[in-house]
């Protein structure tokens, strides 16, 4: 199944917009691009070490840039970082250039997700229940806003999901082929 448009992936981290990209990426014959992937190759160094050197806002110009190079190439599944539906700019270019599939996921799946992972840097020196639900309430209405789909990955595994999100996305008029 080949369409025209990309396939941008939003949501908080611990969803599964990379684990599941990938996989709904070969499903759909298409590639898969992780945005914070193409940052860290792009800087030369990690997103840990981008907050760091650059602050939040450092990486988010960063983060705007490198989304719109990617939704400006050939059609994709593209996951993009929790935080990219923050510029509306992000969020109109994704809205012109795909189909924006909101991943959610419930609040003690995505904790358990990210139990251990160092990687977060909006994570680090906090409450990690307490910052995701603080993230989480301030992205939700921002999700929403820019999806044209929401898929629950909560209690799905990973091939399961891309599974059943392949499908739904078949079923949609939208994606001419």
């Amino acid at each position: 199944m080949r369409h025209a448009r990309h396939i941008v992936l939003v949501g908080p981290m611990g969803a599964g917009k990379s684990h599941l990209g990938r996989l709904l990426a070969l499903r759909m014959e298409r590639p898969f691009v992780d945005v914070d992937a193409a940052i860290e190759a792009a800087a030369g160094c990690t997103i840990n070490a981008l907050f760091d050197s650059e602050g939040e806002a450092g990486f988010r110009t960063r983060e705007a840039r490198v989304l719109g190079d990617l939704l400006a190439a050939a059609p994709a599944v593209i996951a993009t970082g929790g935080g990219a539906v923050l510029a509306e700019a992000n969020r109109a270019a994704m809205r012109a250039a795909g189909t924006v599939v909101y991943l959610a996921v419930q609040p003690a799946v995505q904790l358990a997700r990210l139990s251990g992972d160092d990687t977060r840097p909006l994570l680090r020196d906090a409450d990690a229940g307490a910052r995701l639900a603080a993230l989480q309430a301030s992205r939700e209405p921002l999700y929403r806003e820019v999806a044209d789909l929401v898929f629950d990955t909560s209690s799905l595994s990973p091939e399961a999901a891309a599974d059943a999100l392949a499908a739904r996305l078949a079923t949609r008029e939208d994606l001419p082929a």
